[in-house]
């Protein structure tokens, strides 16, 4: 793995670039994207460089953004465009590999090992990435060109806006082990507080520590965070395609063990609806119903499926109305091997439709507003982000990386 070349490139200051180039006004003024109409209740998604000089912050209030800069223009999002704008740069990167792994809307690892001989060395297919990003679709990425994903993520961080970050295996420990501990990739701001509460504040004091020690204290995390910072990630850039969706979109997980209860099932339909929704969101589609596949230990098969009585992108409704179904339906008589939600005909989100007297629209909109608000996170920071506190510490459940953020969810009464 010490040969590959890996790039990170980012989107600098990505939706409100989109929006700059949308909006050509928003250029010489102060601007933010936030996430909520209501300026007292939102948070800052984003924000141009002249609202940066204002000290303004990426996920604090409008309100408190507003108290730094009176002046600050409030710019709504507009996701569809960002997909568009984020497939057009994705194209660029594939005219160089097909080895392509989004993290977010606005930031992909490529793996351009077998690249050099067509395009020269990682410097120099991260500078015409660059050139061409800018030239061709007028916003600018960061690059950070080194031998694994870290640290190439990493590099992409240390210089911007339009840079390109080069870290290598001879230049790694000068480079990185004098930064914070906090840089390092899978380091928050808990592992962050408990690290220095050890005296443990630079990546390099990472390296150095015992691994015994965050093996110890953090479990597999703390190895991980080690082998990182020692350079020794040997992570695959995962290729992902980014596909609009048609009829429907699903997700299924074969479980570790056998599933013996509803509790343990509501979990697994919790986490395929999670990445149901995020599809839903980043394709602007909604579903009109659901449908779940379980496989019991005999290895046979059963399904259903059935409308919701409002069309919606909302994974918590996903999740709830699968559950309900798979409740009605399924009889107990074997444990559960694996689990298979699909969002069904779906529709754009201009869908005409019909409301049931009956039905609770009141809830189901506040349920979406925190699904979007969710979304809006992982939109920014990468979809494990944030994730359901029940989904945690499941040792049926496939390994996951570890989220930045923890929602509470139990099983639905």
């Amino acid at each position: 793995m010490s040969d590959r070349v890996i790039l990170h490139c980012d989107c600098n200051s990505f939706f409100a670039s989109v929006e700059t180039e949308l909006n050509p006004a928003y250029k010489n003024v102060p601007m933010a994207v936030c996430g909520s109409e209501s300026d007292r209740h939102g948070i800052v998604l984003a924000k141009n460089d002249l609202a940066k000089k204002y000290g303004i912050q990426t996920a604090e209030t409008v309100y408190s953004a507003k108290k730094k800069c009176p002046n600050l223009v409030i710019a709504s999002p507009h996701y569809d465009e960002y997909v568009k704008y984020s497939k057009r740069v994705n194209e660029i990167y594939a005219r160089f590999t097909d080895m392509i792994e989004p993290f977010g809307i606005d930031e992909s690892w490529l793996d351009v090992t077998a690249s050099k001989k067509l395009f020269g060395d990682g410097v120099e297919i991260a500078e015409r990435i660059r050139r061409e990003v800018r030239e061709e679709i007028r916003i600018t990425i960061s690059v950070g060109v080194s031998f694994n994903k870290v640290f190439a993520k990493l590099g992409s961080d240390l210089k911007k806006p339009d840079a390109v970050t080069v870290i290598t295996q001879d230049s790694y420990k000068e480079q990185v082990w004098r930064l914070p501990a906090s840089d390092l990739l899978g380091i928050g701001r808990a592992t962050t507080k408990k690290l220095a509460s050890y005296g443990i504040t630079t990546i390099g004091q990472v390296a150095n520590w015992p691994l015994e020690f965050f093996e110890r204290k953090l479990g597999k995390c703390g190895v991980d965070i080690w082998r990182f910072a020692n350079g020794l990630d040997e992570s695959k850039v995962t290729v992902r395609n980014i596909e609009a969706l048609d009829k429907s979109c699903g997700h299924g997980i074969t479980a570790l063990q056998d599933l013996e209860d509803s509790v343990e099932v509501w979990k697994f339909i919790l986490e395929l609806s999670q990445d149901i929704g995020h599809r839903l969101f980043t394709f602007n589609k909604k579903a009109t119903g659901v449908s779940v596949s379980v496989r019991d230990n005999e290895l046979f098969t059963k399904q259903w499926q059935c409308k919701i009585p409002l069309s919606t992108q909302s994974p918590s409704v996903i999740a709830r109305e699968a559950f309900s179904l798979f409740e009605k339906n399924y009889s107990w008589k074997h444990p559960i091997r694996s689990i298979t939600v699909r969002a069904i005909n779906l529709v754009s989100l201009d869908y005409d439709e019909q409301i049931s007297l009956f039905y609770d629209a009141e809830k189901s909109s506040r349920i979406e507003a925190l699904d979007k608000a969710i979304e809006e996170i992982r939109s920014r920071y990468g979809y494990n982000a944030i994730k359901n506190a029940t989904l945690l510490q499941n040792p049926k459940m496939p390994s996951h990386n570890s989220p930045k953020l923890i929602m509470p969810t139990g099983v639905p009464q």
